[in-house]
Order: C-alpha cells, then structure tokens, then sequence
C-alpha cells in the first residue's frame, strides 16, 4: 500500500497516478477493516496511513495538472491569431 501510494504521488503530476492512488485506497480500506477485525493483532497502520495520504498526494497533483492544462489550453485558444496590423496613421 506504501509502495503505490509513493508510485502515486511520483507520477501524479504525469496524470498516470490515478490509477496506482485508487488501489492504494481501496486496498487501505481492506486492510482497516482487517486490522478492527483483528481486535489489534495486525501492525502497520502507520504504513497504512502514509500510503494513504500519499495517494491521495497522487490525486491532487493530478487534478491539479489537468486544471494548469485546461486553463492554458483555453488561454491559449483565445488569444489573437496574430499580430494585428494597422494602417500607418492609426495610433
């Protein structure tokens, strides 16, 4: 779960970490659920818990990469087609 929750906040940014963050999360729920039903024989909820955060790490990078790239490309949509040319006594 660490290990796919570090793979997704390496490669958030290249909107690959999507996928690695959400079987990060889902096996983190799994593995909650396991270690209440063990009544505390398991270990490693840390480990859990930073696997978690960083998948979620992963999503937010992410997210935050598809809205830098939306806004550019529609930035970059509405500018001017060219350089506008004016006749020369027009200031």
């Amino acid at each position: 779960m660490f290990g796919l929750g570090l793979l997704a906040a390496v490669t958030g940014v290249l909107v690959g970490g999507v996928v690695p963050a959400a079987v990060a999360l889902l096996l983190a729920r799994q593995a909650r659920r396991e270690a209440y039903a063990s009544g505390g024989y398991l270990t490693g909820s840390v480990w859990v818990r930073r696997g978690e955060r960083l998948a979620w790490i992963g999503i937010m990078l992410c997210i935050a990469t598809v809205v830098v790239a939306t806004v550019v490309g529609i930035l970059k949509s509405a500018g001017p087609g060219g350089v506008q040319d004016f006749a020369p006594g027009v200031d």
